[in-house]
């Protein structure tokens, strides 16, 4: 929108109306803060959901893979011949042999479920997802038949064990004697307490040399599943199609969307819904742009008269107030971009001065998964954002423009 010297010096006097149209300034205020408070609310809820999104699919496949091969009746006995497979086919670029288990833990007296997992030591080492979060000891003394394992920061803190002590897990699969099962108690020395920062994984996890799992469990040489990452984790499906059919008469192939379907599906329709009901504020916002402009053209009635007998245009009146409520949701957006932008960067902070001030605990982790509140501004999604709250804005200034534009300067000037 082109405005001409005279128009743009007009709409400049119309953004700061004089003394005694101070409400109409105050509407405007609160119009500003209405746009302000709704790209700040779907900037900071986006981003959010984005960042628990992000942070979950990268710690959930970090640990789990993009698929898993795992045997039929929980065993792979030709597990060696199907890493070939699967490292042979286009698109894997690992394939890892896991041994995983539920089974029971205790130390002094405390009982905890836990889930044992066995990996070769080249492979714990190599995870990211586990040597990178460790908070105590070290990883690197995790080898065959040291009888060392570790622990999820949680599972630690749940059970009072730390690096040095020595837990007791439990396998009620033991040896068959004349009096029954006997359940097979082997204690482990803990040598490391990691945070993966998903409550679940922290809370169960046991890692330890594959060899000493198969040990435990009385699986001799098999595995219970092969853990595969490609290329592309959204075209998982397609890329071990091949290898599913050549290893379905013993084992299954399940990609991470099945394995989590239900919370992913359930994020995404969260994200979608928060979207529709948080551009509501903005459209209020819009709605309150509006209703300031019509009160500014009442109140500036007679100078439209003036101006439109002094040879303004329709069009120059229309360009005007559309260029006023413009300006107003513009500074809005950018304040709300700033503000989210804030809120983002301290975002931890502020739940944690929340929870202090109120004495709730806002973001409890076993609840949420995640152990803090995560963060991923996506800048398409910023920028539609921004579209749309222009567009709204926008939208929201041509009734009142246009009644700007049809003022008669006959009908209002013949009584003055």
């Amino acid at each position: 929108m082109i405005l001409s010297r005279y128009e743009r010096m007009i709409a400049r006097r119309y953004l700061l109306p004089g003394r005694g149209e101070r409400f109409i300034v105050l509407v405007a205020g609160f119009s500003l803060g209405a746009v302000m408070l709704g790209v700040a609310a779907l900037v900071i809820v986006m981003s959010v959901m984005n960042g628990f999104r992000a942070e979950l699919f990268d710690k959930i496949v970090g640990l789990n893979g993009h698929a898993v091969v795992q045997g039929i009746g929980g065993r792979l006995t030709d597990w060696r011949d199907v890493i070939k497979e699967a490292k042979a086919t286009p698109g894997v670029t690992s394939a890892v042999p896991l041994v995983e288990q539920p089974l029971m833990s205790t130390y002094n007296g405390r009982v905890e479920a836990v889930l044992v997992r066995g990996m070769r030591v080249e492979d714990i080492r190599g995870n990211s997802t586990i040597g990178n979060k460790v908070i105590t000891g070290t990883v690197a003394s995790l080898t065959p038949g040291s009888g060392r394992v570790a622990l999820g920061s949680r599972l630690a803190e749940s059970l009072g064990a730390t690096v040095g002590s020595e837990i007791t897990l439990i396998n009620p699969a033991g040896q068959t004697t004349p009096f029954g099962t006997v359940p097979r108690y082997v204690n482990y020395t803990v040598s490391a307490v990691f945070e993966i920062g998903v409550y679940d994984f922290d809370k169960a996890y046991v890692i330890m040399p594959m060899e000493d799992a198969q040990t435990l469990l009385l699986l001799g040489d098999t595995v219970g599943m092969i853990e595969v990452e490609t290329v592309n984790a959204d075209r998982v499906g397609q890329i071990l199609a091949p290898l599913a059919e050549k290893v379905g008469r013993f084992a299954v192939v399940s990609d991470w969307r099945q394995m989590n379907a239900q919370l992913f599906e359930a994020l995404a329709v969260e994200r979608v819904a928060m979207f529709v009901v948080l551009c509501i504020i903005i459209l209020v916002a819009a709605f309150n742009i509006a209703s300031s402009l019509i009160m500014l053209v009442r109140a500036k009635t007679r100078d439209i008269a003036i101006l439109r007998t002094m040879g303004a245009t329709r069009g120059a009146m229309m360009r005007i107030f559309m260029t006023v409520g413009t300006i107003i949701g513009a500074l809005g957006i950018v304040a709300g971009l700033v503000l989210g932008a804030v809120f983002l960067f301290y975002r931890q902070a502020v739940v944690n001065f929340v929870q202090f001030v109120t004495g709730q605990e806002l973001w409890d982790p076993s609840i949420r998964y995640l152990t803090e509140l995560p963060s991923k501004p996506d800048p398409v999604e910023i920028v539609a954002i921004v579209l749309i709250t222009a567009l709204m804005t926008l939208l929201a200034t041509v009734y009142p423009a246009y009644k700007a534009a049809s003022t008669d300067p006959v009908q209002v000037l013949r009584y003055e």
